[in-house]
C-alpha cells in the first residue's frame, strides 16, 4: 500500500501549458505518439461532463443494445482512458494497443494536445460539454474521492483554482471553446449534457446518425433504459465500483453522485456566483458557444 500511496495526491505538472497528472507528464511521449486507427471513435470531454454516460451509450450502440454484452467488463476497460498512465496501475495507451478495431477511446485532453494521428486518420469524435458551474461542483466532489488528484482543499479554494484553470486538464473555457472551433474542419459531433438530460431519445438519434449505425426501435428502448442515471448508478460495470478503494473512495463521495443539471445552485454562495460570472461572461461573449453555454 505504501507504494500505491506514493502515486496519489501529488501536484499537477504542466504539459505545454496544461496542468496534467504527474504520471501523464512523465510519460507524455507515449501519449503524444499514440497511433489512432481510421475506425477509432474518440469520446472527448472536459472532466465531469457526462463522459461515462456517453461512453455507455456508444458502447451499447456498437453492441446493438445488447445489455449482456455491455456488462462484459467495466466501462474503463470497454472505453480505455487513453492518456491515463499510472505506474503499476494503468496505461491507457498500452491497453488500447491490445484492443481490436473498432476501438472506443476516451480522452480529457484539450484539442491542442490531442495526438496528431487522430487528425491524420480523420477519426470521428464525439464531444460533450456541460455547464461550467455544474462541472465545478462535480469536479470538487470527484477530487475528494479520486485520489490521483491533488487534495481539493475547501470548496472556496477549489473554485478559485477551477476558475484559474489550475486543475487537471486546465481551463474549462479553453477546453469547450477549443473543441467547438475544431468542429468547423473535422467530424466532431458536439453534444450538450443539458440536452441529453432534457431529451435523451433525441440526442441518441443524433449519435446513431453521426456513427452511421442502424439501431432498431427495441434496441433504442434498451439503450435509453440501461443508460438512465439510476440504472447506471447501480450497475457495477458503469459506476466505477470495480476499482479499488485505494484509487476511488466511494464512501467519501460516489462516482455517480446526482446526475442532474443545476446542482450548482445548492453550492454556490451569492458572492461565488458573482465572481464566477465575472470570470466567464466576457469570455463567453467572444464565442459563438455563448448561446448554448449560458452561465
Amino acid at each position: 500500500m505504501e507504494e500505491a500511496d506514493s502515486v496519489f495526491r501529488r501536484p499537477l505538472v504542466n504539459v505545454h501549458g496544461v496542468p496534467l497528472f504527474w504520471s501523464i507528464a512523465e510519460e507524455w511521449a507515449q501519449v503524444e505518439t499514440f497511433q489512432a486507427r481510421p475506425d477509432d471513435l474518440l469520446i472527448a470531454t472536459y472532466p465531469k461532463s457526462g463522459t461515462t454516460w456517453i461512453s455507455e451509450i456508444v458502447d451499447m450502440i456498437y453492441n446493438d443494445g445488447d445489455v449482456e454484452k455491455c456488462q462484459r467488463d467495466a466501462i474503463f476497460n470497454r472505453v480505455p482512458f487513453m492518456e491515463l498512465i499510472i505506474p503499476g496501475m494503468s496505461n491507457g495507451v498500452a491497453r488500447l494497443a491490445e484492443r481490436p478495431s473498432p476501438r472506443l477511446v476516451k480522452t480529457h485532453l484539450p484539442v491542442q494536445l490531442l495526438p496528431e494521428s487522430f487528425w491524420e486518420n480523420n477519426c470521428k469524435i464525439i464531444y460533450v460539454a456541460r455547464n461550467a458551474k455544474d462541472v465545478a461542483v462535480s469536479y470538487y466532489y470527484f477530487h475528494q474521492m479520486a485520489k490521483i488528484h491533488p487534495e481539493p482543499g475547501t470548496w472556496q479554494e477549489f473554485l478559485e483554482r477551477f476558475v484559474a484553470g489550475e486543475v487537471a486538464f486546465g481551463s474549462w473555457f479553453h477546453h469547450v471553446k477549443g473543441w467547438w472551433e475544431k468542429k468547423k474542419d473535422h467530424p466532431v459531433l458536439y453534444l450538450f449534457y443539458e440536452d441529453m438530460k432534457e431529451n435523451p431519445s433525441r440526442e441518441l438519434q443524433k449519435v446513431t446518425q453521426f456513427l452511421g449505425k442502424e439501431v432498431t426501435e427495441e434496441a433504442q428502448k434498451r439503450i435509453l433504459h440501461h443508460t438512465a442515471f439510476r440504472e447506471m448508478q447501480k450497475n457495477p460495470t458503469s459506476n466505477y465500483r470495480m476499482l479499488s478503494t485505494a484509487e476511488m473512495d466511494h464512501s467519501v463521495s460516489p462516482f455517480m453522485r446526482k446526475g442532474i443539471a443545476g446542482d450548482w445552485k445548492n453550492h454556490f454562495t451569492v458572492a461565488q456566483n458573482e465572481r464566477f460570472d465575472e470570470a466567464y461572461t466576457e469570455k463567453m461573449k467572444e464565442s459563438t458557444l455563448q448561446f448554448r453555454m449560458q452561465i
